[in-house]
């Protein structure tokens, strides 16, 4: 029997050759991110979930960017928006594979406020397969933590914190705009990975030999 180890799954099949063809023909990753009100996902809210398609293998955004607004919509709404249009319910857990920066921070909050209403599925990110870019930005500063935010590593032009502020005096077009520049920064670093990281990988392997 093979032992198939992926983040936070663990596949057991007799015949591997299936489960990686299974792998490689169905398998959707989605860039994945919330906005908050701070950092306790108890006392703080959601204020938005973001999340788009990318293609597999390159990292570009397939279709629209979908932002579902708590402003707008309400906090249980916009849940169940998030739950009911995406793939985010499949039985299949990879038909949606979070693609995000530190998703231990989306875990905690859809967990938590999903999980406050009984007909709502409860969303968990990180016990299902998924890509957590932290620990490359984390590399590519040296070991450091202090330092490799998104703003810092990407041309993200700043932090969330404003947000806090925008939210309050509900200038929700900043928001907006702040979310889609984020995103295309994000994805702009991801595709670069794609390209980047497999020479890194022939790089590793001649210093194998």
């Amino acid at each position: 029997m093979t032992i198939v180890c992926i983040p936070y799954i663990l596949l057991a099949c007799d015949d591997h050759s299936q489960i990686f063809a299974k792998l490689w023909f169905s398998m959707g990753t989605f860039y994945l991110d919330i906005e908050t009100t701070g950092l306790d996902e108890a006392e703080h809210k959601i204020i938005t979930i973001q999340y788009a398609e990318l293609e597999r293998g390159t990292g570009k955004i397939i279709g629209d960017l979908t932002i579902l607004k708590e402003w707008e919509l309400g906090e249980k709404e916009m849940l169940r928006q998030f739950i009911d249009n995406s793939p985010i319910t499949n039985k299949y857990s990879f038909d949606f594979v979070p693609v995000g920066y530190n998703l231990g921070f989306e875990h905690k909050f859809l967990l938590v406020k999903s999980s406050k209403y009984d007909d709502l599925f409860p969303i968990s990110i990180m016990d299902r397969p998924c890509i957590d870019l932290r620990a490359i930005g984390i590399l590519m500063n040296k070991g450091e933590f202090k330092g490799s935010g998104l703003d810092k590593l990407t041309g993200k032009k700043h932090s969330g914190s404003p947000l806090i502020d925008w939210y309050h005096e509900k200038n929700y077009g900043e928001i907006e705009n702040y979310i889609v520049q984020e995103t295309q920064e994000f994805v702009k670093w991801y595709e670069w990975l794609h390209k980047s990281m497999p020479e890194l990988r022939t790089e590793w392997e001649k210093e194998l030999d």
